[in-house]
Order: structure tokens, then C-alpha cells, then sequence
């Protein structure tokens, strides 16, 4: 069992299950499964990639089944990035995410629609690939994946479905879309772009402003609640430990980076963040005084109580990630461990 290494322990925590006041139709809660210390749930991302891994996604969800975790997190990517985004590929996901016997929350990834205009990938339009896949994973907003859905916050009025929120044990969550590419900024090569257009940087903005907004949102029910821990989860490496980025790469991350900042630093509890995107298992504080990405991102304050996680994926996509929520009283609020798969 892995344990955080700081006060704000462990980024894995989408406990969207049974939301309150979900309706007959949706899935309840087992006997003492909503119990600080019972409750757990399971994070994956970047996965499937490519065909071989597409064979075993099936399997690997039936283990996953089989381990009853109450809900399910895909933060992102359902095919690698040299793939083809072809109708066919985003409902065979579909049919996959329809086997998880419990909840699952999924947030897009770049591959399936930011990256699409590569030519290896089909050269189609990222905003036209976006609408199709919220047209098959959010076609029916306010309720999560899986063969027992529930109930969610999610931020369709204002266009973004897959924006969701919920609260379990003492823990809030935040689901927003926030990919890599620069959030989806960076040119279409693949069309003969070589700078952004404005309606792929109007589109961004709107989604940036939209996830800023439901993080805020989030905490500020924590903090009406008295509850204990933050839970945010995105595709998005905004702190990939393994290179120096360029401010091209990154610099559309930097409002949510500040509210991060704002948002934790004012917060009596843990804060997790939890994403995929740069495929190797990690858990950090990127915010904590002293970090290198607070200048980097020319953000004021800190957050010595975030702690980040990110999951494995791509090539090393042989586990997932098993988080519970202790019981108060615990030295942290979450604990986590990386399980690997069986079938290979």
C-alpha cells in the first residue's frame, strides 16, 4: 500500500458513485460501502493504446471488476497518438465502458480528438472529432458510464457535459477537461495550420474558463461542508517531471495552475490532483513553496497541502491505481496502491 507523501496524499479520488438523491433508476450504495474506510475506487488513463492493448481492455476491466472498487476514473485517452480517430474506434470504447459493473467517470484526452488532425490519425477537424465524442460518452448528461450509473453535477448548460462534480465521505471532486497539446492549442499541422485559429483559441478559453469555474465550485462546497479533502482529475500533465517544457507547451494551463494555488492554499484539508498524459506512475507536490513551477508558471502562493498523482499508461499501462478513503482520524485522507493486471 502506498501512502502519500504529504498532508494532501493522494490525487486518486473521483468517488462520483451514488450520488445524493440519485434517482430509483441508478445505482445505491452496498451495505457499508459508503464508510470512510470502505469506500475505494480506481483509477485509470491512457488506455487503451493501440491494438494489442485493445484485446485486453476487456479483460483488464473484469479484473478491475472483480475488485468492486465503487467507481471508476478514466482520466483521458482512449488510443494512442498515431492512431486514426474513426468513428468505429470511440464506439468500440463505448461498448467497453458499458461493461464496468459499477460507475465510471471519463474526461477526454487529446488523442481522441485535440491530436485528430495529424494525417496518421485520419487529418480531421479537433473540434468536429470533440462533438462526436461528446455525442457518444455524454449523450446523456448528469449521469456517469458503467452498468450502474449515478448521478453527477455536470456543467451541461453551459456546454460541457463531461465537466462533473460530485462528493463522497468527506471528499469532493472535480472532473474537468483540461488536455495536453497546450489544451488544445497548439497548430493544426496536420491541416496546414501553423498557428492556432481563433475559434480552436475561443474554444479553449471557454473550456478553461468552464473547468477554472467547477474547480472553484468544488471547493467551495468542501469548505461549506467541513469536508476533508479536494479531489481534482484531468488529462493533463501540467508538471511533467520528466522534461523542460517550452511555454508554448504549457502556458494554456496557467489560470488553472493560479486557481490551484488560490484554491488549496485557503483550504483546511488535503488537495489531490490527479491526471495521465505523460504516461509514468508519479506522485509529487508541484506546488509546494520552494517548486520551480511556481516561477515557471509566474503563479503567487503556494500549495504545500496539493499532493499530485499520475498513472501509468501508454507502454506502461500494467496496473491500476486502487484508492480508499480512510477513516478519519488516519494520518491521511486517502491511501492508494498500484495493482498490477493479470492478463498480458
Amino acid at each position: 500500500m502506498h501512502l502519500p507523501r504529504t498532508l494532501a496524499a493522494a490525487s486518486a479520488a473521483a468517488l462520483a458513485l451514488v450520488a445524493a438523491g440519485a434517482s430509483p433508476a441508478l445505482a445505491a450504495d452496498a451495505p457499508g460501502q459508503d464508510k470512510p474506510g470502505h469506500y475505494s475506487f480506481a483509477v485509470i488513463g491512457d488506455v487503451p493504446y493501440g491494438a494489442a492493448q485493445q484485446a485486453l481492455f476487456p479483460q483488464w476491466i473484469q479484473e478491475i471488476n472483480a475488485a468492486d472498487p465503487a467507481m471508476t476514473f478514466h482520466v483521458g485517452d482512449i488510443k494512442n497518438g498515431s492512431s486514426r480517430c474513426d468513428d468505429a474506434l470511440y464506439q468500440q470504447i463505448k461498448g467497453d465502458f458499458d461493461t464496468f459493473a459499477n460507475p465510471l467517470i471519463y474526461t477526454p484526452g487529446d488523442n481522441e480528438w485535440t491530436d485528430c488532425h495529424r494525417v496518421n490519425n485520419g487529418a480531421y477537424n479537433p473540434l468536429e472529432r470533440l462533438a462526436y465524442d461528446r455525442s457518444v460518452f455524454f449523450a446523456n448528461p448528469g449521469v456517469s458510464l458503467g452498468q450502474n450509473p449515478v448521478e453527477v453535477d455536470a456543467q451541461t448548460a453551459a456546454g460541457f457535459p463531461e465537466n462533473v462534480s460530485l462528493r463522497r465521505n468527506g471528499v469532493d471532486f472535480a472532473v474537468v477537461h483540461v488536455v495536453g497539446s497546450n489544451d488544445g492549442v497548439q497548430p493544426w499541422t496536420g491541416l496546414g495550420d501553423t498557428a492556432p485559429r481563433p475559434k480552436q483559441l475561443a474554444a479553449e478559453q471557454a473550456r478553461m474558463a468552464n473547468a477554472v469555474s467547477l474547480v472553484k465550485s468544488t471547493f467551495a462546497t468542501a469548505k461549506q461542508k467541513h469536508d476533508r479533502a479536494v479531489m481534482v482529475l484531468l488529462q493533463a500533465d501540467m508538471f511533467d517531471p520528466t522534461y523542460t517544457p517550452a511555454w508554448s507547451d504549457i502556458s494554456a494551463f496557467q489560470p488553472l495552475v493560479q486557481t490551484l494555488v488560490d484554491e488549496s492554499s485557503a483550504f483546511d484539508g488535503e488537495v489531490y490532483l490527479v491526471n495521465g498524459d505523460s504516461h509514468v506512475y508519479n506522485d509529487d507536490q508541484p506546488l509546494a513553496s520552494g517548486s520551480p513551477w511556481l516561477a515557471t508558471y509566474g503563479v503567487t502562493g503556494s500549495a504545500d497541502n496539493l499532493t499530485r498523482l499520475t498513472v501509468d499508461g501508454s507502454s506502461n499501462n500494467k496496473d491500476w491505481l486502487h484508492v480508499t478513503i480512510n477513516r478519519p482520524g488516519a494520518e491521511h485522507v486517502l491511501s492508494w496502491e498500484r495493482v498490477p493486471y493479470v492478463a498480458h
